[in-house]
């Protein structure tokens, strides 16, 4: 099968907080290169959470991260989005960057739509006219201008996603880290935001997204997959081939379970 393998990334800097960051090729948002991370448990030994993870998502495409549960994988958004800092490697994620949680309730905090959306752009220099075409174009993005004065409690689960993606669009963020936006919500919502991202990129080819997911079926939404299992990052490269993949190791475990 010809999944690629993550080798031959661009230059990237280890991100520190006392030094900057270079940019690598311009054609790519996010890069990552050797990362490691361990936690330590409660009676001493050394947990590896990542192992030597290597990834690179071109500007201005929707990549999908997938794999079993503790596998890493929102591990390594977090250490993209700078929650968590490596144990060892080197990571590039082109700024700004917005990491949407799996809640939206952790993340929606004012009162309307507007309100919520406008929110980071507080500690802007935008005049209120300037402030109000942000959010309007923001919001249209994502197929939610006609909620601009709506309650955010009278909001479903997908509406209040679009509204989180809204707001990181507002900050002109240039990279999207979308952790599982669509596990609590219903069938409905599910295609809602995923089509709200896909207008956001389709929009404008300078905003980039990965988002972490379990569901094969929004593999069709991508332009492309890595697929992780035990720290490690399998393969990653065309959706279509990481679906096959993925399938392949389902049925070689069922076939085990059944011989």
């Amino acid at each position: 099968m010809n999944v690629s393998s993550p080798l031959g990334l661009p230059l990237v800097r280890s991100i520190s907080p006392s030094r900057s960051i270079a940019s690598p090729d311009p054609g790519i948002s996010i890069a990552a290169r050797n990362v490691n991370f361990a936690v330590s448990s409660r009676l001493g030994p050394v947990v590896q959470i990542l192992k030597e993870c290597s990834i690179s998502v071109p500007t201005g495409e929707l990549w999908m991260l997938l794999g079993p549960n503790g596998c890493g994988k929102s591990t390594l958004l977090k250490i993209l989005a700078g929650l968590l800092t490596p144990t060892k490697g080197e990571v590039y994620v082109r700024r700004p960057r917005s990491f949407v949680f799996q809640n939206p309730d952790h993340q929606v905090v004012m009162p309307t739509v507007e309100a919520d959306v406008a929110f980071g752009l507080g500690k802007s220099r935008c005049s209120p006219d300037q402030v109000r075409l942000k959010v309007s174009k923001a919001l249209s993005s994502v197929g939610m201008s006609d909620y601009m004065q709506r309650p955010i409690q009278t909001l479903s689960g997908g509406q209040k996603q679009r509204v989180a993606i809204a707001g990181a669009l507002a900050e002109a963020c240039k990279v999207l880290l979308l952790d599982e936006l669509t596990t609590f919500l219903d069938e409905t919502d599910q295609m809602g935001v995923i089509k709200a991202v896909k207008n956001c990129l389709d929009e404008s080819n300078e905003v980039t997204a990965l988002w972490v997911t379990h569901r094969l079926e929004e593999l069709e939404y991508a332009d492309g997959a890595i697929y992780m299992e035990d720290g490690k990052v399998l393969c990653y490269g065309d959706p279509v081939k990481i679906t096959e993949f993925i399938k392949a190791k389902q049925a070689a475990y069922i076939d085990q379970i059944n011989s």
